[in-house]
Parts: structure tokens; sequence; C-alpha cells
């Protein structure tokens, strides 16, 4: 006999739709399972067997084939395996095939029966086309995210199967607890002095600029950029979906309530490799730190450490926002819309900017800074260098503007962009700054004279731009940008001692 399930696989972040088919047949007793199944989906034969033995039911002396269509799509995980348990119960006739009409089965099987949640359930869900889903009670969060299923979470193989013969009634989810408010993290108001980065982290989280830090150790360089996230809003409600459908895929850990509210921040250690970075893998197709920071913060610290094969792969993504990851078996798009902070030293022994203080010879500054590249460099519209602060400042009472006074200038900026059908000033494409960033006459003498001195790039000049624009928006200016405004830009943009005599 045959029985069809409907369940879903993961490409990517993605969740695509899978048509169980199960064929028992007599014959000599075997279990096949074709349509390009990974070594996990293949290892669902013993799983299966083994929870519906512990559950009491019959497993089938016949010959059993299991096909995962569409054939063509490789199908990774255990996610299936409660598809495959079911449709085998339907086809040897232990529950009526009727009752899989309309419903979707996702879950791990253990071998006592139980029914456990999978990574990514979301995205699965998400692809799921019936109305009703079965699901493990621990994917029930993420199942009532989609909103448009009919959730029923299980905890057994047993209560499932009493549900579908009619003997019970289907588990009901309990209604969601309300999200707790959401953490902020740590305040601007502990950072002492330094109000030249503080200003440039202001306008980094108000147009969505890349920015790069530069100064000996204990400046407080990663100080301030664990404090960016504060400062930006809190992610829409389409962006937020999109945050969490990445999460799951990756399998982390999803915050109270389930969707993912506040920007990511993802720091990794500077020895990650190109895949760990921006994502792929031989046999499964997983998202890279840049992806999980998508729609928030990606803090690259001691940035000159960092591999330059590793540090030139952000290149295209920093610029398009996606990520292309192309294998054999499959190819797969991740979404990669960053804002990038990096931090690093002015030379190997880190006393660069303090005079008399370096250590380092020519050849190994030589080196440290052919670590950047160029064209990597040009994408940081936002170049600071930041020196230790001040004794009288780290020993003042009070302390500085805290993050709710900053975030309040900075979403009024955001929505100003927003205006502009951009979620930042920092995406305004090339052909709308005529119209949104225009410069008034002094302004274009001064990116003139920087054109023709070579310090400033074609691109550099779309950065200084987009950066006056914001500067301009923090400072509720609404009409051309002037020369205050693209000074700040330029000031913004200052070329570290260690990497001067490259275009900026």
């Amino acid at each position: 006999m045959l029985a069809t399930v409907r369940s879903a696989t993961l490409l990517g972040v993605e969740g695509r739709p899978v048509r169980v088919e199960i064929h028992v047949a007599p014959g000599l007793p075997s279990f096949t399972v074709v349509g390009l199944p990974d070594t996990t989906c293949r290892e669902a034969r013993d799983r299966v067997r083994a929870a519906l033995v512990s559950c009491g039911l019959k497993w089938p002396n016949a010959r059993v084939t299991v096909n995962l269509a569409p054939p063509g799509l490789r199908k990774v995980g255990a996610g299936l395996d409660l598809a495959i348990a079911v449709g085998l119960l339907a086809a040897s006739e232990q529950v009526p095939a009727s009752s899989l009409v309309g419903r979707s089965f996702l879950g791990e099987l253990g071998l006592d029966g139980s029914v456990r949640p999978v990574p990514g359930a979301l995205p699965l869900i998400e692809a799921l086309g019936d109305p009703e889903v079965v699901v493990a009670e621990g994917s029930t969060v993420e199942a009532q995210l989609v909103g448009r299923h009919t959730v029923r979470p299980v905890s057994t193989l047993t209560t499932v199967v009493a549900a579908l013969r009619g003997t019970v009634e289907w588990p009901r989810p309990s209604p969601p607890a309300a999200p707790p408010p959401p953490d902020r993290g740590p305040d601007l108001a502990d950072v002492r002095g330094q109000p030249a980065a503080r200003f440039a982290l202001e306008v980094a989280a108000a147009g969505g600029h890349h920015l790069l830090l530069v100064g000996p150790p204990g400046a407080g360089k990663t100080m301030l950029a664990r404090r960016l996230p504060g400062l930006l809003p809190d992610l829409s409600p389409e962006h937020a979906l999109e945050a969490t459908c990445i999460h799951s895929a990756a399998g982390l850990p999803l915050p109270p309530g389930g969707l993912v509210r506040r920007p990511p921040f993802r720091a990794p250690h500077h020895g990650a490799s190109a895949v760990s970075l921006v994502g792929g893998g031989s046999h499964t197709m997983q998202p890279g730190e840049i992806s999980l920071a998508h729609r928030g913060v990606l803090f690259l610290d001691e940035l000159g450490e960092f591999d330059p094969v590793v540090l030139d792969s952000l290149r295209q993504p920093l610029e398009e926002g996606t990520i292309r990851v192309s294998r054999a078996s499959a190819k797969v798009t991740f979404p990669a819309r960053v804002l990038l902070v990096a931090a690093m030293n002015p030379c190997p022994c880190g006393e660069g900017a303090v005079p008399g203080g370096c250590r380092c010879t020519p050849a190994a500054r030589s080196r440290y800074a052919r670590r950047l590249s160029g064209p990597l460099v040009d994408r940081f519209d936002l170049r600071v260098e930041v020196g230790r602060p001040e004794v009288a400042d780290l020993l003042a009472d009070g302390s500085g503007e805290p993050t709710a006074a900053v975030a309040a200038r900075v979403a009024a900026a955001r929505e100003l962009a927003a205006s502009r059908g951009v979620p930042a000033n920092a995406q305004l494409p090339a052909w709308r700054l005529d119209e949104v960033a225009p410069l008034d006459r002094g302004a274009t003498r001064l990116v003139e004279r920087r054109l023709r001195e070579g310090r400033l790039t074609g691109r550099g000049l779309g950065g200084v731009r987009r950066v006056a624009r914001t500067v301009a928006d923090l400072a509720g200016h609404t009409g051309p940008l002037g020369v205050e405004h693209v000074s700040a830009a330029l000031a913004l943009r200052c070329e570290p001692l260690f990497l001067e005599g490259r275009a900026s």
C-alpha cells in the first residue's frame, strides 16, 4: 500500500517542502530510503523501527521503500523522522490514510518514541502549506510565530497515533507568554571621555555606516563597540522574522518569546575561517557569522590578526548585503545586511600612536598594514583614531550621555531615512545622492580638492555624501549639505597613520 506525508527539509536558511512517499509491498523484508538523503536521513530506518517497537506498534515484515520528493533536492537532518513513521503506519494500515490529509509532520524521533524538536523549525514550518502542522512540543513557539497554521504540539509518537485514530483529541498549544522587555545591553554612559569616538558611534548607528576604530590597547575600542547595538532601534516585524529564521536554522537558542526583536551582535574570534564567517560547508550549508548578524552588528576585534583572505571574503557581502555560496551539492543565498564595526591596534605592539612608544620594526609595521587590503578599508565610511582617555576624564565624577538619549536621536534619523525608502542612509543608491544629498558650492569645492589630491575615490565620495547626510539629519538640517557637514564626514574618515598612502 502507498501513503504520502508532507514535511520539509532545510537548505541554507530556507525551508523546502518535501513529499514523503511510503510504499509497503510483499517481498524480502527491507527498508530503503531514496531521494538524495544524507546520512542522518538514512539512519531514520533504525530510529523509526525502535520508536515503533517502543510504542507497541507493528513493524511491517515486508519490503518498504521511502521516496523523498523532489528527488533532486538533498534532504538533511532528522526532521523527516516523524513523517516517515506516520507514513509507514498509514501504508501498513495501522492508522487511517485519510487522517493524513491536510496535515504536515515535522520532528525527530527518539528510540523511546519521544518526538524531539529539530534545528531550523521556523523556516521549515514556514515552508509547509497544509493548514495543520504536527510538531514537537519544543517547536511550539517557533510554529506559532509563522501564524498561518493550526499547531499540534506532541511529545510522543503514541499521542500522534491515538489522535490520528480519533481516540483522543489533538493537543492544543498553550497561549504564548508575553515577551520580557528587551535588554539594550551595556550603557554608553559608562564610557569616559572619547567625544570623537562617541560621535562616530552615533553616526554609525544612525546611518548604518561601517566603522573602523584604531588605537592602542586600553583606549576603549571594544567597550565602545559593545555599546553600539543599544543605540539601534528594535527590529521591524519583517526584519525580526528574518533574523529569527537565520538563528533557528543555525540551531541557536532563541530569546524568550521566540522572536529576535533586538539587532543581533556577533563577535567572532580572529582565528575564524572564511567558511565560519561567510557560511557554507561541504554537506550542510550553514549560515556564517555575517548572516547570524543580519540586521545587527558584526564586530571584528583585533582586525589586524584576521587572515587577509578571510577579510577579503567580506568585501562583496558588505557591498550587496547577501552572500551567494556555491557548492557541488547546492547553491544557497544567505542574507548578510550588517553594520560592520572593527577594532585594531595601530601596529603589532599596539603603541604605534604613542610618541616614542612603538617597538616594531618598519618591516613589521609594513606587514601589519598589508593585512588590510585597500578595497576593504575603502568600505569603512567611518575611520576613527581612538587615543587613551585623559586622566581627568577617567577620574571625573558623573557619567556621560546615556544610551537612551543617543538612541532617541538615532531613531529620529532612521525615520528620516525610512521616509526616503531605505532603512538607513548607508543604503542610499548612488543615483539618488544628487536628489537626497546635494552639495552646496562650498562643499563641492571641498570634495573636489580631495578628489584631485587622490585622497578620495569614487566609492569614497559616495560614502562621504551618505555620512554627511547622516550628520545633517542628526543636526536637524534638511537642505543641501554644507561645508560643516562634509567636513565632519571627512574628519570621521581619517586615514590611520599606518595606512597612509592608500586612497580613501
